[in-house]
This record gives C-alpha cells, sequence and structure tokens, in this order.
C-alpha cells in the first residue's frame, strides 16, 4: 500500500489553477487509501454522480469504500463528477474521468459502481460514463469495459436507467459487494464472454441485471409484465439487508478532506431503520426493521473517529436519532467526553416533541446550532393521513422548551400536494407559524433577540414502495397555486423557501417511470442536462423538449392516479413490505387512521421480518426512557 498522501502527479495538474475548487480534483487526503495496483485483482470505481462536496458527505459511500478496500484483491478509488468548469476543461483538452487515488483512467477499471440517491442525478450518471469514455448503453459494453453497477434508494426502480446500467443492487451492500466481487473474479480468471458475467450476477440474491428481464405493454400503454427472458433468472429479486450491526467492521478512519464538504463532521451510524410509517416516506420502507448498534460500541467509534480525523463534531446517524433506544445514555456519555476537547455531538433528525428539544438541549453543550421541526402538514387532519405521529400539543411543546432553552433560530419543513390537501390544510400552515411566533413572544415575555424563523415548503412526490404510490402528484398549475395562496399568508418577517415545483414534476416522473423513459433521458442530456439537482442549471423547458421529442406525455407518469390492480414497473423488484400491506395503509390514509410503530405496539404485518428472515428490535421503554 502507497502512503496516503498526494505524491504524484494527477492528469488534471495543468487545468487545475483554471478552476473553482480545484481540491475537488487532488486526491491524496487524509486517510485515502492508495494500493499498487499490480497487487490486486479487482479495480473497483465508487463513483458518485454530483460533485465532491455532495459524495464525500455520504455516509454509505463511506462504508462501501471501507468494506472494498479491507480486501487485499481489491483496490478501491473515488470518482466524482466534475463541475460544469472542469468538465469544459477536461473536454477541451481530451481529458477523461480519473480516479482521485491513483489518477487511473475510469475506463481501465474493472467495476464502476455508482451511487442512485436521487432521480435528479440521472443526467450526471449519463454524463459521468460519456466523460469515462464508456458506451452509454449496457448493450454496446464488451468484456473489455467495466462492470456497470448501481444501488441506492433509486435502485429500487431502476427502470429509466434499464438500458445504461449492467447490474443493480437492491437494498444494504456491505455482504453483498463482496460477493459481486467475487463473481467477477471467478468470470475474469474463466475468460468468458459478458453474457456469462451477467448470468452468474443474476444468481446473487439482491442483485437485478435488466438486460436479463422482458417488459410487456398493455395497449393503454401500462405495463402488463416483467419477467425473466431466460432460466434461471428469478422473477423477483429481493432486497438484502444486513441481519444485525451490533457485530458489523465501521469505517473508523473516514478520508478529511482538504476542502469544507456539505457534512463536515465525524459520523457513527447508530442504527439503521425506521418503523415510524410515515406513508410519504420511502426510506421507512426500504430500510426495514430497525436494528440497532449497541450503546459501548457507538462511544468506541466516536472515540475512534474523533482520533482518527481531528474533527470537532460527531453526528449520530440515523433516520430519526431520539428513536434510538439508549440515546439519553449515549448522548450523555459523549457529551461528558467531548466538553473538555471541545467536540461536539449532533443529532441531525429528530422528532417534533419536547423530549427531542430537551436532548438536543443536553448534546449542545459544546455549541448550539439552530433547530429543524418537520411537521410535513399544517393540521391534525393531515398528519393523521399521512401517519406523522405528531399532535399539535407535541409540537407546542417542543418549541416552548426550545424557546425556553435559548433557542431563537428554528425551521420547519412542510409538504404541499399531499393525498386528500386542501386549502384550509394550508391555512393550517400559516397558523402554525403565528403559533410559534406567538409562544416565542409568550417565553420571552418581549425580551431577547427576534426570532429567526425558517419554513421550507416541498412538493409531494409519490414514490415507489410506499402507500401512496398509487397516487398522483398535483397539476404543476395547482402547485404554483397553492404556492402562491400559501406566500400570501406567510407574514414577510419569515424567511419562506420553496423546492422548485417543475423540478419536482420531473422528479416525479422518473420516480414513477418505466425503460420507455430511457430515450427522454438521453435526449435531455444531449440537450445539455446535467446537475439537474442545482435549480440554476435546471431546464424545465429543456425536459419538455426532451419527453416530446421521445413521444412521452411526462403527466402520464406524475399525473395520473393508478388503480390497485395495475402492474408496477418496479413490482418484480421487492424490498420486503407486501404490495398488500401498502395498498392496506393507502386505504387507512383516505380514512385518516394511524398505523403505530411496531416497536411499541403490536405487529401491523407489514411481512419485511418474515421475507427477509430479520429479527426487528421490539420491546424498547418508550423513546426518551432510555434502556
Amino acid at each position: 500500500m502507497l502512503p496516503d498522501n498526494r505524491s504524484e502527479a494527477t492528469p488534471y495538474d495543468d487545468i487545475l489553477p483554471r478552476v473553482t475548487r480545484p481540491a475537488r480534483y487532488l486526491g491524496g487526503e487524509w486517510n485515502a487509501v492508495r494500493k499498487d495496483h499490480r497487487s490486486v485483482e479487482v479495480l473497483f470505481a465508487l463513483a458518485f454522480p454530483e460533485i465532491y462536496e455532495v459524495g464525500m458527505s455520504h455516509l454509505g459511500s463511506m462504508i462501501l469504500y471501507h468494506e472494498l478496500n479491507l480486501r487485499p484483491d481489491v483496490a478501491c478509488e473515488r470518482v466524482f463528477c466534475p463541475w460544469i468548469d472542469m468538465e469544459e476543461e477536461m473536454r477541451r483538452r481530451g481529458l477523461g474521468l480519473h480516479a482521485l487515488e491513483s489518477g487511473r483512467p475510469v475506463a481501465e477499471f474493472d467495476i464502476v459502481g455508482i451511487s442512485l440517491q436521487y432521480e435528479m442525478n440521472y443526467s450526471n450518471v449519463l454524463n459521468l460514463l460519456d466523460l469515462a469514455g464508456l458506451p452509454l448503453r449496457a448493450d454496446r459494453r464488451d468484456a473489455g469495459h467495466p462492470l456497470v453497477l448501481a444501488g441506492g434508494p433509486c435502485a429500487f426502480n431502476p427502470e429509466p436507467l434499464a438500458d445504461y446500467l449492467d447490474a443493480v443492487v437492491l437494498g444494504e451492500g456491505e455482504e453483498v459487494v463482496h460477493e459481486v466481487v467475487d463473481a467477477f473474479r471467478r468470470w475474469k480468471r474463466a475468460g468468458k464472454g459478458r453474457d456469462a458475467l451477467l448470468r452468474s450476477l443474476a444468481e446473487i440474491p439482491g442483485v437485478y441485471v435488466p438486460s436479463l428481464y422482458q417488459v410487456d405493454y398493455h395497449p393503454d400503454g401500462t405495463v402488463a409484465e416483467v419477467s425473466p427472458k431466460i432460466a434461471g433468472v428469478p422473477p423477483r429479486v429481493v432486497r438484502r439487508a444486513l441481519p444485525r450491526l451490533d457485530d458489523r467492521d465501521y469505517p473508523t478512519r473516514p478520508i478529511v478532506p482538504y476542502l469544507e464538504t456539505v457534512h463536515d463532521r465525524a459520523m457513527v451510524e447508530i442504527f439503521r431503520g425506521c418503523t415510524r410509517g410515515c406513508r410519504f416516506c420511502q426510506a421507512g420502507i426500504i430500510y426495514r426493521p430497525v436494528r440497532e448498534r449497541p450503546a459501548d460500541r457507538v462511544q468506541e467509534l466516536a472515540r475512534e473517529l474523533v482520533g482518527a480525523t481531528g474533527h470537532q463534531e460527531v453526528s449520530l446517524a440515523s433516520l430519526s436519532a431520539s428513536d434510538y433506544s439508549a440515546i439519553e445514555e449515549v448522548a450523555r456519555r459523549l457529551v461528558d467526553e467531548g466538553v473538555g476537547l471541545g467536540v461536539g455531538i449532533s443529532l441531525p433528525s429528530l422528532r417534533s416533541d419536547a423530549f427531542s428539544v430537551e436532548l438536543a438541549h443536553q448534546v449542545q453543550r459544546v455549541r448550539k446550532t439552530g433547530l429543524t421541526f418537520a411537521p410535513e402538514a399544517g393540521t391534525q387532519r393531515l398528519r393523521d393521513v399521512i401517519n406523522k405521529q405528531i399532535t399539535s400539543d407535541d409540537l407546542r411543546a417542543a418549541v416552548e422548551s426550545a424557546f425556553r432553552n435559548g433557542w431563537r433560530t428554528l425551521k420547519l419543513y412542510f409538504m404541499i400536494g399531499l393525498p386528500t390537501e386542501d386549502y384550509p390544510d394550508l391555512d393550517g400552515i400559516a397558523e402554525l407559524v403565528r403559533e410559534v411566533e406567538a409562544a416565542y413572544r409568550t417565553v420571552k415575555r418581549g425580551g431577547g433577540p427576534p426570532l429567526k424563523l425558517s419554513v421550507s415548503v416541498a412538493p409531494f412526490v409519490p414514490k415507489p414502495h410506499t402507500p401512496f404510490q398509487w397516487e398522483p402528484q398535483l397539476l404543476l398549475e395547482e402547485l404554483r397555486k397553492r404556492q402562491e395562496y400559501l406566500r400570501r399568508r406567510i407574514p414577510r418577517r419569515v424567511r419562506l423557501s420553496w423546492h422548485d415545483p417543475e423540478l419536482s414534476f420531473v422528479e416525479a416522473v422518473f420516480a414513477r417511470g418505466d425503460r420507455r423513459l430511457a430515450r427522454a433521458l438521453e435526449i435531455a442530456w444531449e440537450g445539455g442536462a446535467k446537475f439537474d439537482s442545482w435549480s440554476e442549471h435546471f431546464s424545465y423547458r429543456r425536459w419538455m423538449d426532451a419527453f416530446a421529442a421521445a413521444g412521452h406525455d411526462p403527466r402520464w407518469y406524475a399525473n395520473r392516479e393508478r388503480p390497485r390492480e395495475e402492474v408496477f414497473p418496479w413490482d418484480h423488484l421487492e424490498t420486503g413490505v407486501s404490495k398488500d400491506y401498502l395498498w392496506q395503509e393507502r386505504r387507512r390514509a383516505w380514512k385518516g387512521e394511524l398505523t403505530a410503530d411496531c416497536r411499541f405496539a403490536a405487529c401491523p404485518g407489514c411481512g419485511v421480518c418474515d421475507r427477509l428472515g430479520l429479527s426487528p428490535v421490539t420491546g424498547h421503554a418508550a423513546a426518551g426512557e432510555g434502556s
């Protein structure tokens, strides 16, 4: 293994003075792993289709980088999308995409693993492949090209990208990525054709090979069936999930970037999964059930991370930190240990209740940041519809506790366009904002600095494998109308921000899309689409032109309610949660009925534990009582 500092020139050295943030392209950071390629059998390029600062904040990529580099027969290196100015210089000089650790062209790697976190990065996926010098379409690659592998949340409906991907991993990658590498090694040694590799990958549980499946359509354009083309390929692919976290290795020497990243801190994953059951939330389905890391191990990992990185903040990462059964104990231990060292603790995902505020108050003895609550909806009726099990009393107690504990910066997240929403629900958002301001005045009794209140509003996007996968997204005209209605009711002194409804519309198209969208995606990319998640680079007109050129009506994908019997493009890809259960949850939503968290109540019958053979975390004391 070579030293983990930068000792060699990169292919980009001559152009780095011409671009913004050249440290994105240097490599050689502290804790980066650099191996002699002559000593390994498989070169794995871990690609994130975003800029360096975003990709380096992704915990899943850190974990896979660690897992793969533990193997003596694998060299895993990182690849990110260059920013606009860097890409222009690269294309002008005929420079392809190179990996950070070695500066080796990505086209010379054996496997390119792409993280699919967000539908609006799909144009970046194509741009990344093109910059690497690879054929975009999988059927144009041969045994001399890298295997293009993908994973992540969007892997649960990869159909719009099916023509571009060789294989897709469903679920958690720590175990299955080794099985993929082993299959690749066997194939490489056997010297067989690319078809043999794809067939062997399809035999691995949790691995989906799109080219081995055929999609048939009804005359009305809906999917009739997705079926294997050849014998031996499973008709349904079931996601992979780790049975437990307590005995799993963890990356305690993560790379320390030269520049500030989106999440510039050490991260300890305290548990995985969530069973709160918010009906719009895909993560709550695809990461079930809850599996916790023991409190002693969390403390040990935090100590090791600080020592290996020098970070002054440790984030306790999860989908809902205050749901961790030992959160009070762990928080107290880490704060007591970190105060003297100036190391702060952050809880990035808290519920909107007083317990979470008190918890945040305890962990922010080193430094206090703003608080964020996500009521999601403005009325109790609509919160019941989405199964957001937070009452108005919970919210009121939370903000009052925050103000008593010294917070004066608060952010509230809401969604508009949720199923059954009407204008009184929008009035409820404005009323909730006024109640928060009134609570601040009451607690401060006219004294103290002014409240800094921010409100962020995002359009609802129906996601696959959720109870709302049958629901339509509101028409753009109606979303804009509701945005304007709400804007007029929120006081000007409150900072109000919006997610672009046009961008959310395109997101919904691809979230609910099928393989036929590939042509529209490629046309948009050829027309300049890239970094579509960045508002300054997103062009609604470009996407509408691409859909029209490909012969698609995007509203058919985004704005159409689906009947129960419709076959979805993703039905052959299983999370472990049954489709019948999701439909039952949709019916309960329309009745305004709540479904309790199975950690603290009876099993609701989602099916994931039996289907995946997992044992969930159950029987803990209610959150806030410790364990």
